[in-house]
């Protein structure tokens, strides 16, 4: 294998990285978004779905230096940051 293709199959695979882990956060803030809009309307509410993209991108942020990992959110972290935001 020469080094050209070697190198470009290398920066292919950190793009496909980098690309999921922005589809991820993008995704992940809106279930924070879905959370505090339901807790601001009195209604229950769960940080799963926030979790497990979390865990995912944490993983993802294990293989390339420059992506920082995100903190795991509890259900307390929402209603501070709503309460925060009125």
């Amino acid at each position: 294998m020469s080094v050209h293709k070697a190198l470009s199959d290398h920066a292919k695979k950190l793009n496909a990285i980098l690309t999921h882990y922005a589809n991820l956060d993008r995704e992940r803030e809106f279930y924070i978004e879905e959370a505090l809009s339901l807790f601001e309307r009195g209604l229950p509410f769960t940080t799963d779905n926030i979790n497990s993209i979390t865990i995912e991108m944490n993983k993802l942020s294990k293989k390339i230096e420059n992506l920082p990992p995100r903190k795991l959110v509890t259900k307390e972290m929402v209603e501070e940051y709503a309460n925060r935001r009125k």
